[in-house]
Protein backbone atom coordinates (compact mmCIF):
# COMPACT_ATOMS: atom_id res chain seq x y z
CA UNK A 1 0.00 0.00 0.00
CA UNK A 2 2.82 2.33 0.91
CA UNK A 3 4.55 1.76 -2.79
CA UNK A 4 1.50 2.34 -4.38
CA UNK A 5 1.11 5.81 -2.60
CA UNK A 6 4.35 6.28 -3.23
CA UNK A 7 4.02 6.08 -7.17
CA UNK A 8 0.65 7.95 -6.95
CA UNK A 9 2.32 10.64 -5.08
CA UNK A 10 5.49 11.00 -7.76
CA UNK A 11 3.15 10.69 -11.01
CA UNK A 12 0.83 13.83 -9.83
CA UNK A 13 4.07 15.92 -8.62
CA UNK A 14 5.33 14.65 -12.37
CA UNK A 15 2.10 15.82 -13.72
CA UNK A 16 2.17 19.00 -12.21
CA UNK A 17 5.88 19.50 -13.27
CA UNK A 18 4.83 19.26 -17.04
CA UNK A 19 1.42 21.84 -16.79
CA UNK A 20 3.55 24.52 -14.85
CA UNK A 21 3.94 26.81 -17.55
CA UNK A 22 7.71 27.08 -18.76
CA UNK A 23 8.05 31.46 -19.01
CA UNK A 24 6.31 33.72 -16.90
CA UNK A 25 3.25 34.94 -18.42
CA UNK A 26 3.37 38.62 -19.86
CA UNK A 27 1.34 41.07 -17.20
CA UNK A 28 0.43 44.60 -17.88
CA UNK A 29 2.60 46.98 -16.27
CA UNK A 30 1.22 49.39 -13.70
CA UNK A 31 -2.13 47.68 -13.84
CA UNK A 32 -4.31 46.03 -11.24
CA UNK A 33 -7.67 43.68 -10.97
CA UNK A 34 -10.36 44.59 -8.10
CA UNK A 35 -13.42 42.61 -7.51
CA UNK A 36 -16.38 44.03 -6.06
CA UNK A 37 -18.91 42.27 -3.81
CA UNK A 38 -21.69 40.84 -6.09
CA UNK A 39 -24.60 43.01 -6.77
CA UNK A 40 -28.20 42.47 -5.36
CA UNK A 41 -29.43 41.72 -8.71
CA UNK A 42 -26.10 39.22 -8.76
CA UNK A 43 -23.93 40.76 -10.69
CA UNK A 44 -20.18 39.92 -9.90
CA UNK A 45 -17.99 42.91 -11.21
CA UNK A 46 -13.99 42.85 -11.95
CA UNK A 47 -12.42 46.08 -12.91
CA UNK A 48 -9.17 46.10 -14.46
CA UNK A 49 -7.28 49.09 -13.82
CA UNK A 50 -4.81 51.06 -15.53
CA UNK A 51 -2.44 53.35 -13.63
CA UNK A 52 -0.43 56.35 -15.21
CA UNK A 53 3.31 55.99 -15.23
CA UNK A 54 3.85 58.76 -12.88
CA UNK A 55 1.31 58.02 -10.55
CA UNK A 56 3.86 56.50 -7.69
CA UNK A 57 6.33 59.51 -8.58
CA UNK A 58 3.76 62.25 -8.55
CA UNK A 59 1.40 61.26 -5.00
CA UNK A 60 -0.14 64.84 -4.73
CA UNK A 61 -1.29 64.54 -8.55
CA UNK A 62 -5.07 63.96 -9.04
CA UNK A 63 -5.63 61.96 -12.82
CA UNK A 64 -8.50 61.86 -15.15
CA UNK A 65 -10.24 58.62 -15.83
CA UNK A 66 -11.83 56.74 -18.44
CA UNK A 67 -14.03 54.09 -18.00
CA UNK A 68 -14.73 51.72 -20.82
CA UNK A 69 -17.23 48.95 -21.40
CA UNK A 70 -16.13 45.27 -22.21
CA UNK A 71 -12.83 45.70 -20.09
CA UNK A 72 -11.79 42.07 -21.03
CA UNK A 73 -11.57 43.34 -24.60
CA UNK A 74 -11.42 46.66 -24.31
CA UNK A 75 -9.04 47.88 -21.95
CA UNK A 76 -5.48 46.49 -23.30
CA UNK A 77 -6.68 48.31 -26.42
CA UNK A 78 -6.60 51.60 -24.46
CA UNK A 79 -3.57 50.51 -22.68
CA UNK A 80 -1.48 49.80 -25.77
CA UNK A 81 -2.63 53.56 -27.21
CA UNK A 82 -2.35 55.36 -23.84
CA UNK A 83 1.26 55.34 -23.92
CA UNK A 84 2.03 57.37 -27.06
CA UNK A 85 -0.44 59.95 -26.88
CA UNK A 86 0.62 60.66 -23.86
CA UNK A 87 4.36 61.09 -24.82
CA UNK A 88 2.91 63.11 -28.53
CA UNK A 89 1.65 65.20 -25.31
CA UNK A 90 -1.73 64.98 -27.13
CA UNK A 91 -3.74 63.72 -24.23
CA UNK A 92 -2.91 64.05 -20.31
CA UNK A 93 -1.94 61.22 -18.14
CA UNK A 94 -5.26 59.17 -17.32
CA UNK A 95 -6.41 56.18 -15.52
CA UNK A 96 -7.93 53.75 -17.15
CA UNK A 97 -11.00 51.17 -15.63
CA UNK A 98 -12.33 48.73 -17.77
CA UNK A 99 -15.76 47.35 -16.55
CA UNK A 100 -15.81 43.93 -16.59
CA UNK A 101 -17.10 40.47 -14.56
CA UNK A 102 -15.38 38.18 -11.98
CA UNK A 103 -14.80 34.58 -12.91
CA UNK A 104 -13.33 32.16 -15.16
CA UNK A 105 -14.67 30.83 -18.58
CA UNK A 106 -17.17 33.04 -18.50
CA UNK A 107 -19.43 34.13 -21.65
CA UNK A 108 -18.47 37.24 -22.05
CA UNK A 109 -21.26 38.12 -25.67
CA UNK A 110 -24.04 36.88 -22.98
CA UNK A 111 -22.85 38.76 -19.85
CA UNK A 112 -22.87 42.08 -21.79
CA UNK A 113 -25.79 41.58 -23.20
CA UNK A 114 -27.92 41.96 -19.84
CA UNK A 115 -25.42 45.25 -18.74
CA UNK A 116 -24.75 47.06 -22.35
CA UNK A 117 -28.74 46.93 -23.62
CA UNK A 118 -30.95 49.84 -22.41
CA UNK A 119 -34.18 48.07 -23.97
CA UNK A 120 -34.99 43.99 -24.14
CA UNK A 121 -33.52 42.52 -27.07
CA UNK A 122 -36.32 40.43 -29.30
CA UNK A 123 -38.34 40.63 -25.20
CA UNK A 124 -35.25 38.84 -23.64
CA UNK A 125 -35.48 39.26 -20.04
CA UNK A 126 -31.81 38.34 -19.76
CA UNK A 127 -31.32 41.66 -21.77
CA UNK A 128 -32.42 45.26 -21.17
CA UNK A 129 -30.56 46.60 -17.87
CA UNK A 130 -28.47 48.74 -18.89
CA UNK A 131 -30.31 51.16 -16.28
CA UNK A 132 -29.25 49.29 -13.79
CA UNK A 133 -25.99 48.78 -14.89
CA UNK A 134 -25.63 52.39 -15.22
CA UNK A 135 -26.87 52.90 -11.75
CA UNK A 136 -24.16 50.70 -10.34
CA UNK A 137 -21.28 52.19 -11.84
CA UNK A 138 -22.64 55.61 -10.00
CA UNK A 139 -22.91 54.59 -6.88
CA UNK A 140 -20.86 51.75 -6.56
CA UNK A 141 -18.01 51.66 -8.60
CA UNK A 142 -16.78 55.30 -9.09
CA UNK A 143 -17.37 56.13 -5.66
CA UNK A 144 -14.85 52.70 -5.46
CA UNK A 145 -12.23 53.86 -8.21
CA UNK A 146 -12.25 58.20 -6.50
CA UNK A 147 -11.79 56.76 -3.05
CA UNK A 148 -9.35 53.88 -3.98
CA UNK A 149 -7.20 55.74 -5.96
CA UNK A 150 -6.48 59.63 -7.10
CA UNK A 151 -8.86 60.27 -9.58
CA UNK A 152 -9.91 63.21 -10.73
CA UNK A 153 -13.82 63.69 -10.43
CA UNK A 154 -13.96 66.58 -12.92
CA UNK A 155 -12.80 64.97 -15.73
CA UNK A 156 -14.90 61.30 -16.22
CA UNK A 157 -14.85 59.85 -19.33
CA UNK A 158 -17.50 56.65 -20.68
CA UNK A 159 -16.24 54.59 -23.81
CA UNK A 160 -17.27 51.63 -25.50
CA UNK A 161 -17.72 49.84 -28.35
CA UNK A 162 -20.83 48.41 -31.06
CA UNK A 163 -23.48 47.65 -27.59
CA UNK A 164 -21.01 49.43 -25.30
CA UNK A 165 -21.00 52.33 -27.74
CA UNK A 166 -25.02 52.23 -27.29
CA UNK A 167 -24.30 52.20 -24.07
CA UNK A 168 -22.09 54.69 -23.97
CA UNK A 169 -24.41 57.62 -25.65
CA UNK A 170 -27.93 55.93 -23.43
CA UNK A 171 -25.78 56.91 -20.20
CA UNK A 172 -25.03 60.75 -21.75
CA UNK A 173 -29.21 61.04 -22.04
CA UNK A 174 -29.85 59.49 -18.73
CA UNK A 175 -27.35 60.84 -16.79
CA UNK A 176 -25.67 64.26 -18.35
CA UNK A 177 -23.80 64.99 -15.50
CA UNK A 178 -22.23 62.16 -14.32
CA UNK A 179 -19.27 62.54 -17.37
CA UNK A 180 -17.84 64.83 -19.16
CA UNK A 181 -16.71 62.88 -22.29
CA UNK A 182 -18.07 59.94 -24.04
CA UNK A 183 -16.18 57.92 -26.93
CA UNK A 184 -18.57 56.11 -28.68
CA UNK A 185 -17.36 53.59 -31.07
CA UNK A 186 -19.71 52.09 -33.88
CA UNK A 187 -22.33 52.47 -31.28
CA UNK A 188 -25.10 50.27 -32.15
CA UNK A 189 -28.29 52.67 -32.61
CA UNK A 190 -30.16 50.36 -34.96
CA UNK A 191 -31.31 48.23 -31.93
CA UNK A 192 -34.65 47.75 -31.29
CA UNK A 193 -35.57 50.23 -34.66
CA UNK A 194 -33.46 53.23 -33.47
CA UNK A 195 -34.64 53.18 -30.15
CA UNK A 196 -31.98 55.52 -28.99
CA UNK A 197 -33.26 58.08 -31.35
CA UNK A 198 -36.76 58.13 -29.87
CA UNK A 199 -35.04 58.33 -26.48
CA UNK A 200 -32.97 60.80 -27.41
CA UNK A 201 -35.78 62.97 -29.08
CA UNK A 202 -37.50 62.82 -25.61
CA UNK A 203 -34.35 64.22 -24.01
CA UNK A 204 -34.41 67.05 -26.15
CA UNK A 205 -38.32 67.39 -26.12
CA UNK A 206 -38.20 67.93 -22.13
CA UNK A 207 -35.65 70.64 -22.52
CA UNK A 208 -32.69 68.81 -21.24
CA UNK A 209 -29.17 70.11 -22.64
CA UNK A 210 -25.53 68.25 -23.12
CA UNK A 211 -22.36 69.83 -21.73
CA UNK A 212 -19.21 68.46 -22.65
CA UNK A 213 -16.92 66.19 -25.55
CA UNK A 214 -18.17 63.46 -27.76
CA UNK A 215 -16.94 61.64 -30.35
CA UNK A 216 -18.64 59.44 -32.50
CA UNK A 217 -17.53 56.86 -35.07
CA UNK A 218 -18.18 54.34 -37.98
CA UNK A 219 -16.11 52.21 -40.06
CA UNK A 220 -16.46 52.38 -43.81
CA UNK A 221 -17.23 49.25 -44.69
CA UNK A 222 -19.57 47.89 -42.17
CA UNK A 223 -22.64 46.69 -42.73
CA UNK A 224 -25.01 49.07 -44.52
CA UNK A 225 -27.91 48.34 -42.35
CA UNK A 226 -25.64 48.69 -38.95
CA UNK A 227 -24.25 52.54 -40.37
CA UNK A 228 -27.45 53.91 -41.70
CA UNK A 229 -28.22 53.76 -37.86
CA UNK A 230 -25.16 55.83 -36.99
CA UNK A 231 -25.12 58.01 -39.75
CA UNK A 232 -29.15 59.05 -38.78
CA UNK A 233 -27.84 59.60 -35.28
CA UNK A 234 -25.16 61.41 -36.37
CA UNK A 235 -27.68 63.70 -38.68
CA UNK A 236 -29.75 64.20 -35.37
CA UNK A 237 -26.61 65.34 -32.95
CA UNK A 238 -25.96 67.92 -35.46
CA UNK A 239 -29.40 68.74 -35.58
CA UNK A 240 -29.61 70.10 -32.03
CA UNK A 241 -26.79 71.95 -31.90
CA UNK A 242 -26.55 72.12 -28.10
CA UNK A 243 -24.06 75.20 -26.99
CA UNK A 244 -21.99 74.09 -24.81
CA UNK A 245 -21.44 70.25 -26.46
CA UNK A 246 -18.57 69.80 -28.72
CA UNK A 247 -18.91 67.11 -30.94
CA UNK A 248 -17.08 65.04 -33.14
CA UNK A 249 -17.92 62.28 -35.74
CA UNK A 250 -15.16 60.53 -38.01
CA UNK A 251 -15.75 57.66 -40.65
CA UNK A 252 -12.71 55.03 -40.07
CA UNK A 253 -12.29 54.52 -43.67
CA UNK A 254 -12.03 50.85 -45.20
CA UNK A 255 -12.14 49.50 -41.84
CA UNK A 256 -15.63 46.83 -40.58
CA UNK A 257 -16.63 46.48 -37.23
CA UNK A 258 -13.60 45.21 -35.23
CA UNK A 259 -10.51 46.49 -37.33
CA UNK A 260 -12.16 50.20 -36.74
CA UNK A 261 -11.51 50.21 -32.84
CA UNK A 262 -8.33 51.19 -32.59
CA UNK A 263 -8.57 54.25 -34.51
CA UNK A 264 -12.11 55.06 -32.52
CA UNK A 265 -10.56 54.85 -29.68
CA UNK A 266 -7.07 56.85 -30.56
CA UNK A 267 -9.38 59.93 -32.09
CA UNK A 268 -11.92 59.69 -29.48
CA UNK A 269 -9.15 60.02 -26.57
CA UNK A 270 -7.59 62.86 -28.39
CA UNK A 271 -10.74 64.57 -28.77
CA UNK A 272 -12.37 64.42 -25.41
CA UNK A 273 -9.22 65.60 -24.03
CA UNK A 274 -7.84 68.31 -26.46
CA UNK A 275 -8.74 71.13 -23.71
CA UNK A 276 -6.59 69.21 -21.05
CA UNK A 277 -4.01 68.64 -23.54
CA UNK A 278 -3.62 71.97 -24.69
CA UNK A 279 -2.43 72.94 -21.37
CA UNK A 280 0.60 70.89 -21.46
CA UNK A 281 1.85 72.69 -24.32
CA UNK A 282 3.63 71.37 -27.76
CA UNK A 283 5.34 67.66 -27.56
CA UNK A 284 8.77 67.13 -27.73
CA UNK A 285 8.96 67.31 -32.06
CA UNK A 286 7.58 69.88 -34.01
Amino acid sequence: MKALLVSFLAAVTAATAVAAPAHPPHVIGNSELRVLPVTPAGRHYQLSVGLPASYASQPERRYPVVYVTDGYWDFQKLDAIRGSLTFDKVVPEFIIVGLGYAGENLNQGQLRSWELSPVAINGDPQTGHAAEFLETIEQTIIPFIEREYRADPSHRVLAGASLGGLFTLYSMYSKPDLFQGWIAATPAVVLNNDWLLDYENKFAAAGHKLKGRLHVTMGENEGVGFISGILRYNARVQSRQYPELAYSFRIIDGERHAGMQMEAYTRGLRFVFAPLAAEQGPGLFP
